[in-house]
């Protein structure tokens, strides 16, 4: 039985990790409650995740929400450079710069992409992100802290991404409206809340089919869309983390009938409910 990995355990004393693997074997399916990218580098193997398998390729890289799950099967000589970003950094800081959104927020949570989204990039374009994560690594080993230096390795490391991901797409993102910016704030303080859009739209005094447009433009998905994929986030981290009966766990972010949360848990991440804390639990974990 494989954990979830958690950032309190990964993370040092900061909101960014990073680390190069060469693999030689598969990774067994797993999940994260921060945000991964992997950029993959020379090598063979095959992604897995709740949309099926993938023949990895020099120059992918692979953005995970949090609660996404996925695995690498069938690697060999396989150069994997993860850069890991918490939930909080995720939510407080990368929203706001309008490429870096596209590539960590709308892509991963568009209808379909489970919370997973691959980019593909120039192989010496990613070879260049691999080198920067390496650097990474070394800074988090060091025995001063340097905080400003890895702020500075993301923030090369997302350029790096953002940059290979704008050729023959859109630019134009736009900044987030100040209505749909508190629309997100108040789902996210309370996503177990009934929200209906007329009660979002009437508390930014818009009309509710502007306030939809407004949403899509700025975040890919509606405001229902954006609190499902919020909900099934927090439900992932509560089935791996907490001693919680499934139908609770629906109930505690806002999904009170267990069928339905189980139909659209699945929709977003891949898995039911239950399959999902089998895969993640630790192990002699027995909630129910």
């Amino acid at each position: 039985m494989i954990a979830t990995l958690h950032e309190q355990a990964l993370f040092a004393d900061g909101p960014i990790w990073g680390g190069v693997h060469h693999l030689s074997a598969g990774i067994e399916p797993h999940t994260h409650d921060f945000l991964e990218i992997a950029v993959i580098g020379p090598g063979g193997g095959t992604h897995v995740t709740g949309r099926g398998e993938r023949p990895l390729r020099h120059g992918d890289a692979i953005v995970l929400r949090p609660g996404a799950w996925h695995a690498f099967r069938d690697c060999s000589g396989l150069t994997v450079a993860n850069c890991c970003l918490s939930a909080q950094a995720l939510r407080d800081e990368v929203y706001r710069t309008p490429m870096l959104r596209r590539l960590l927020w709308t892509e991963p949570v568009s209808s379909g992409a489970q919370g997973v989204a691959v980019t593909p990039m120039d192989p010496a374009d990613a070879d260049e992100a691999i080198a920067q994560i390496a650097r990474l690594e070394r800074d988090l080993a060091a025995a001063r802290p340097r905080p400003g230096r890895l702020l500075g390795r993301l923030v090369t490391v997302l350029g790096i991404l953002a940059d290979a991901g704008a050729p023959g797409r859109d630019a134009s993102v736009p900044v987030p409206h100040p209505a749909v910016a508190a629309t997100m704030a108040r789902l996210e303080a309370a996503p177990a809340d009934p929200w209906r859009l007329d009660d979002l739209a009437r508390a930014v005094n818009l009309d509710p089919a502007y306030l939809g447009r407004l949403f899509v433009q700025c975040a890919g998905l509606t405001p229902m869309g954006f609190l499902a994929r919020l909900r099934a986030e927090r439900a992932a981290t509560l089935l791996a983390r907490s001693a919680l009966p499934v139908a609770r766990v629906g109930a505690a972010v806002g999904w009170d009938d267990p069928t339905y949360f189980a139909r659209r848990f699945k929709s977003l991440v891949g898995l039911t409910p239950s399959e999902y804390r089998r895969r993640n639990a630790p192990a002699g974990f027995s909630p129910e």
